[in-house]
């Protein structure tokens, strides 16, 4: 702020003269902090406003003068560790010599996650899901509704784990290109789908088909509700001798799911997959198991269901050992 107060004279004064009133404008800038986290402020008062410059706790006061140094309030940082939660967990989960397992988990209220392993697995009949959501995916965008035969295809398959059904929606959604062009837009990145007819050797990993639940079960999706509640109807009318996997993990009956199982030839192993929606103690997980090279069926089931129960306990609190 100026001086009100006039010059007698309009002779220059000596520049070592300045006007008795100025105002000093502070600045704050953060400088540093401690190892538990609490930041420290310096304030520093100038004559005029400028850039505020970072500097360091160890730096000298200058000419200007600077206030003691005063604490902020910690940042509280997160401290919970999941994925290593959920891989120590994993190690109560027996896993055959040959074979591979990975896990996924998410609390939907509070969206923390875990996930164990990383690489990628054949779908089997868990592609199914994301079968189903491609073709209701265009089906919105071409501003349509399904037909009755889609309709038809579509309970067969989710429900009854039907291949021919299958076979007739993946050709309906253009195969490979078709689905991989939804998955995109769904926000999958590890997710490739088979080659021709193949539609069960399409290559994804837990974590994306954590992804994929998320649009089924999860209120941020592409899918529209009607869509949403159209897959979640299906996948918990599952048939009877399909109900198991991830289920198993359930404190109630109330889940959702889709089982995946496939022999393969090359080696006469199996893959096992299972994915969907458990209710634990008033919360509702997704959660995804894929595994591969299960000696049999009734082993890669066992793996499958230990696995999803050690997933779960992870982020349901009581971390304990599965089993």
């Amino acid at each position: 702020m100026e001086s009100s107060r006039a010059p007698r004279s309009r002779r220059a004064r000596p520049s070592r003269t300045r006007p008795l009133l100025y105002t000093a404008l502070a600045t704050v800038a953060v400088v540093g902090g401690t190892a538990a986290g609490t930041v420290y402020v310096k304030a520093r008062a100038h004559s005029g406003a400028g850039a505020v410059s970072s500097a360091s706790p160890t730096d000298s006061p200058s000419a200007e003068g600077e206030e003691s140094v005063k604490p902020v309030k910690p940042v509280t940082e997160p401290t919970v560790d999941h994925d290593a939660r959920l891989a120590e967990a994993m190690k109560s989960v027996t896993v055959g010599g040959r074979t591979k397992v990975s896990a996924a988990v998410l609390d939907l209220a509070s969206g923390e996650s875990a996930v164990y392993g990383y690489g990628a697995f054949d779908t089997a009949s868990i592609v199914k899901v994301d079968i189903l959501a491609t073709l209701l995916l265009q089906a919105q965008d071409a501003d349509r509704r399904l037909t009755a035969t889609e309709k038809s295809y579509a309970t067969r398959m989710i429900e009854n784990s039907d291949n021919a059904a299958a076979s007739a929606l993946w050709d309906v959604i253009g195969q490979a290109g078709g689905l991989d062009a939804a998955n995109k837009t769904f926000g999958l990145t590890g997710t490739q789908g088979g080659e021709g007819a193949l539609w069960g050797l399409t290559q994804t990993t837990a974590a994306d088909q954590l992804t994929l639940l998320q649009q089924v079960f999860g209120d941020d999706s592409k899918l529209s509700e009607a869509s949403r509640s159209y897959v979640r109807g299906l996948m918990g009318e599952i048939e009877a001798d399909q109900q198991w996997g991830v289920s198993a993990a359930a404190d109630g009956s109330r889940w959702a799911l889709k089982n995946g199982w496939l022999a393969r030839s090359t080696t006469g192993l199996w893959d096992i997959n299972s994915i969907g929606r458990v209710p634990v103690g008033g919360h509702a997980y997704l959660v995804a198991v894929l595994s591969n090279g299960n000696a049999t069926q009734a082993k890669g089931i066992s793996l499958v269901e230990s696995a999803a129960k050690a997933a779960v306990s992870v982020l349901a609190g009581d971390g304990s050992s599965v089993s």
